[in-house]
């Protein structure tokens, strides 16, 4: 479930309130020991621990600390030829439309560069595809983000979308994390 928006286009995280820019890095987060922090319970919508081992789960971190801004889970889709967004879920702190507040700008476009760098990675060149929350999320990427209409795949979801290569090009060419600990078990 795509749970964020692209609010603004920053290469790194800008602080709302000061203007600040701080760097990002990109965890690949596998243990679920760690992962079983982050639940309904605790605002992020979903149980992270939950997920099947084939699911890859990322959270983007201020860089040097896991200080987490957001987190995405992707599945590997060959039969689309395309990464599937399982989730896309802002930190409690950053979720406007569940909290109201937001402590940094840039997080959803970071989150779609995640997937669209993965999907590259595995030979899609960036394709990618996903579920919005809701009609307004949906109509925001279709509308600002060349996303379009995916009525495909099961089970049926009313707010499927597709964002495809080229699309997809000028957000991955925006945002600029580093990858750490990708092979590392955090």
């Amino acid at each position: 479930m795509i749970t964020v928006t692209i609010d603004e286009f920053t290469p790194c995280l800008k602080n709302t309130k000061t203007g600040e820019i701080v760097e990002t890095e990109v965890i690949r987060l596998r243990r679920k020991s760690f992962l079983a922090k982050y639940n309904k319970r605790t605002g992020w919508y979903v149980n992270w621990s939950k997920f099947h081992p084939n699911v890859e789960i990322y959270a983007l971190v201020i860089k040097g600390t896991v200080d987490i801004q957001g987190m995405i889970a992707l599945e590997d889709a060959p039969q689309s030829k395309a990464v599937h967004i399982l989730w896309a879920v802002a930190a409690p702190q950053n979720n406007v439309y569940r909290y109201g507040k937001k402590q940094y700008a840039g997080v959803g476009g970071h989150l779609f560069a995640i997937a669209g760098n993965r999907s590259d990675k595995l030979g899609y060149g960036g394709l990618v595809y996903g579920e919005a929350m809701d009609q307004e999320i949906m109509d925001h990427y279709i509308e600002n983000y060349g996303a379009e209409p995916f009525p495909f795949g099961v089970p049926k979801h009313p707010y499927r979308i597709i964002v495809d290569t080229e699309s997809m090009k000028r957000i991955r060419e925006e945002y600029t994390y580093e990858y750490y600990g990708i092979e590392e078990e955090i």
